[in-house]
């Protein structure tokens, strides 16, 4: 019985979501790129999204679906211009890492632009990840200087806890390019949550514990005495290091 009713509890919260992706998308920032100066069309629309999945994740905390455990709120709340790498446990931790980071933006992948609840929020905000290297790192170096934040799962998808897995060398090379620092991010739960291959209705018994926990930046300044390649091979060895789990 507990299952079923937090089966339904979970349908209502992703119901939410999708309404609320639908109403973002075809009319508030239609109505944002209407009203506002192109030079602040993104800080409106991250904001936008910021508040609107800070609202998403308090839904899911009152329902009993899942709490949010970090104690390291104002270290989030006061980041600018960082590389966020984070590990990947379950389909949300997007939604809950950009609820927590003003001013943020993420690597998307290309396949988001065929959902159409959320390709004009992806258009306008995010940065796809298949684009021509050298014009990723244009855009995103441009975002950096902004004051955005990035957020990146290095793995490319989504991991299960203990499984090992690759580290791709995106985050290195945006790092070293840009000068940006970055952040690493270690997700945990207490009970596998929206992973791969599990329905989304599957909570168990009880409230999920959901904890998110900050490591020691990387500066890309410390390898600048390494060639390109082995700077790049040494910070990402260092980023799969302190995201792991």
């Amino acid at each position: 019985m507990i299952r079923l009713l937090r089966s339904i509890l979970a349908i209502f919260c992703f119901t939410l979501f999708g309404a609320g992706a639908g109403v973002i998308s075809f009319v508030i920032f239609p109505f944002i790129s209407l009203t506002k100066q192109e030079a602040k069309q993104k800080e409106a629309y991250s904001e936008v999204i910021r508040k609107s999945w800070s609202f998403f994740s308090w839904i899911m905390s009152v329902t009993g679906v899942l709490k949010i455990h970090t104690a390291d709120k104002e270290k989030f709340q006061s980041l600018s211009g960082k590389i966020v790498v984070a590990n990947h446990p379950t389909f949300i931790d997007v939604v809950i890492l950009i609820s927590m980071i003003p001013r943020s933006t993420c690597l998307a992948k290309k396949e988001t632009l065929s959902n159409p609840l959320f390709r004009n929020i992806v258009k306008s905000i995010y940065i796809i990840n298949d684009i021509d290297p050298d014009k990723l790192k244009q855009e995103t170096e441009r975002y950096l200087k902004e004051g955005f934040n990035i957020i990146i799962f290095p793995s490319g998808t989504r991991t299960k806890p203990g499984e090992d897995f690759k580290i791709h060398k995106g985050p290195a090379a945006i790092a070293l390019n840009s000068g940006a620092e970055i952040l690493p991010v270690k997700i945990k739960t207490d009970y596998p949550f929206l992973q791969k291959g599990q329905l989304f209705c599957d909570l168990g018994e009880r409230v999920i514990n959901y904890t998110v926990e900050t490591g020691e930046i990387i500066n890309p300044a410390d390898f600048a005495a390494l060639p390109e390649i082995k700077a790049r091979n040494a910070i990402s060895d260092l980023i799969k290091k302190r995201i792991a789990g």
